[in-house]
């Protein structure tokens, strides 16, 4: 599958099928993962079949599966800028900015003042 043009439902199918096929080597029922993730079958099947479904939910699956370190491990640390590095600054930025639109110059005109 190529994951940058699959649909967010075809991603999500993927991602449940996956799921499924790892339940099924660690020899899990569907109702014995979602007992031992806290969760209700129905979230179980839910997320099987590509299905939305709650974050908090789908780390308890994650967890019980022995999943979670490897998928919070898919998203890198920000690292500082390089420009921030080079001016010295220690910490990493806490909110993003709006982009500033470059200002166009007005069409210049002889005053009539003159």
């Amino acid at each position: 599958m190529n994951n940058f043009s699959a649909t967010d439902k075809a991603v999500l199918e993927e991602i449940g099928h996956k799921l499924a096929r790892r339940r099924i080597e660690s020899g899990l029922t569907q109702s014995a993962l979602a007992s031992q993730a806290g969760v209700g079958r129905s979230t179980v099947e839910r997320l099987e079949a590509g299905q939305s479904t709650q974050m908090s939910s789908f780390v308890r699956i994650l967890r019980t599966l022995g999943l979670l370190e490897q998928f919070v491990g898919i998203v890198p640390e920000p690292g500082l800028s390089p420009m921030a590095l080079l001016k010295g600054k220690r910490k990493a930025r806490q909110r993003a900015s709006k982009k500033t639109q470059p200002s166009v110059p007005r069409e210049w005109t002889w005053s009539e003042d003159s």
